[in-house]
């Protein structure tokens, strides 16, 4: 398998919880992580940042927050570093302009089309079967009651009441993506990001997810994404199959997969599901460890679609991981997963990396290095770059489950961070990742019970990951022929 070597690994960040603000993320990264990342994936940032989906909700998608800066500070960091931003193309904030003229004015409004109803998608009614079939990541049926114009109606709301889905049968809903992606583009924005994508084909007879209506939609977001010099990466949770359909479709998938298996290699001592992943993963994926949401346990299990369809973890072993995962956190994640907190995602596991490994500094570096070796282009969430551990204060105070992994920084504590040895370990291998010539060429593993081999080898260049999950034992080497082999091993850590 070869990889291009200019897909340099990746910052996934809150310009908030990190920088402060643009200006204060863009001196990061030009500073103390400078040269370590190609590129940053900014997470949204737009009017406002802070709304009840930590910016997934926007007010308006095509204006940066003043409190963050403005396009400019997004052009100016493209100039350094490619960005990514979020296209959320599945809903809007119920108090945008467009949905408040709608609940004003009901049918009058020339937005009413754009927005989904329970009749606009079943105009003929929809019968319990037709409900009980909708596949959604929370509890409940998907609906809210609104008054639209005095009119009590049923507003289709996937995720929370807050966030207002949208019809892309509509022209009114085109019109708004376009403006959307026009504005980022002309700011160098160059990697579009759909979130929630896979919600947007609601259509009778079906289960509402990644129907064939989802298919030409994001066909259609493709296209003009690619006439304006920008290219997608798809954001779908689901069983691992979906991943390897999709990946010839579009420009790049996620590897939600490796998180869960590189989780079970540590904690269950066994690699051959992540081997046998590795045999059969798309080649064109971003990979990551953590992300602002929670470790995707979808996306290794059985099919919640396709009956029988297994997953690539046994039931047993998921229900193994999901226990191993809260008690190496000391219940920290349980806390924040399910029903014990807000904004809860039944297929997710709310922790930071480094507390779903018990904070053992050798097991998250060797849980790094996996990643970092894996096809692809790794994304590094800025929580798991500075080895965080869960944000229990922040959980206790707002309620939501996922911010237990999303701290806010302040400079004195990324700098604090950035002094650990962990983390300079992990900083020295990202640069590693993004700079050495070897990840242009042939990748092969062998990994067989607890140890494991990862490789890429180009010309006279080769980076050789040896290691066994049993005892976090590593030793990671890389050679060229224009010097001293450069070396990384577990005893990096030790005091």
């Amino acid at each position: 398998m070869t990889e291009s070597p200019a897909h340099r690994p990746q910052l996934i960040t809150y310009v908030d919880r990190l920088g402060g603000d643009l200006a204060g993320l863009t001196d990061l990264l030009e500073g103390p992580l400078g040269g370590v990342f190609g590129g940053v994936h900014l997470l949204p940032y737009f009017t406002p940042f802070d709304g009840a989906d930590a910016g997934f909700d926007p007010e308006d998608h095509a204006q940066v927050d003043p409190r963050l800066g403005t396009w400019d500070g997004v052009a100016a960091l493209a100039r350094t570093h490619s960005v990514m931003s979020d296209v959320i193309v599945n809903h809007v904030s119920a108090a945008s302009a467009m949905h408040r003229d709608v609940l004003e004015r009901g049918a009058e409004s020339p937005w009413e089309p754009m927005f989904l109803t329970l009749g606009s998608v079943f105009p003929d009614g929809a019968t319990e079967q037709d409900l009980a079939r909708i596949y959604r990541p929370r509890p409940g049926l998907p609906f809210t009651v609104m008054t639209w114009g005095g009119e009590r109606r049923l507003v289709w709301t996937t995720f929370t009441a807050d966030q207002v889905d949208i019809d892309l049968r509509s022209d009114q809903a085109w019109a708004y993506l376009t403006h959307v992606i026009d504005t980022m583009v002309a700011s160098g924005v160059t990697l579009l990001r759909l979130d929630a994508v896979g919600y947007t084909g609601k259509e009778p007879g079906t289960d509402c997810f990644m129907t064939e209506a989802t298919a030409v939609y994001t066909e259609r977001i493709m296209a003009l994404a690619h006439e304006r010099g920008a290219q997608v990466l798809l954001e779908v949770h689901g069983h691992h199959t979906q991943q390897i359909d999709l990946a010839p479709t579009v420009d790049y998938v996620y590897d939600f997969a490796l998180p869960p298996l590189v989780l079970h290699a540590l904690h269950a001592q066994d690699l051959d599901p992540l081997s046998r992943w590795l045999d059969m993963r798309p080649a064109n994926a971003f990979t990551v460890l953590d992300t602002h949401d929670g470790i995707g346990i979808v996306d290794v299990g059985a099919s919640d679609l396709v009956p029988g369809e297994p997953g690539l973890l046994e039931p047993a072993q998921i229900d193994a991981l999901v226990e191993s995962i809260h008690d190496a956190s000391g219940g920290g994640s349980r806390l924040a997963t399910g029903a014990a907190a807000s904004n809860l995602d039944l297929y997710q596991v709310n922790c930071t990396f480094y507390d779903a490994l018990g904070r053992d500094d050798r097991r998250y570096l060797l849980a790094r290095l996996i990643q970092l070796m894996t096809p692809g282009t790794p994304q590094v969430y800025y929580v798991g770059l500075l080895a965080g551990a869960n944000d229990t204060d922040l959980l206790e105070r707002t309620g939501v489950g996922r911010d237990v992994n999303r701290h806010h920084y302040t400079r004195d504590e990324v700098e604090a961070a950035l002094a650990s040895p962990v983390v300079e370990a992990q900083v020295a291998a990202i640069r590693l990742r993004g700079e050495h010539p070897g990840f242009g060429g042939e990748f092969s593993h062998a990994l067989s019970g607890s140890r494991g081999t990862l490789r890429w080898k180009a010309a006279d260049a080769t980076v050789t990951l040896d290691f066994d999950v049993a005892d976090a034992t590593f030793s990671l080497v890389a050679t060229d022929p224009s010097g001293e082999p450069w070396e990384l091993t577990h005893a990096a850590l030790e005091v």
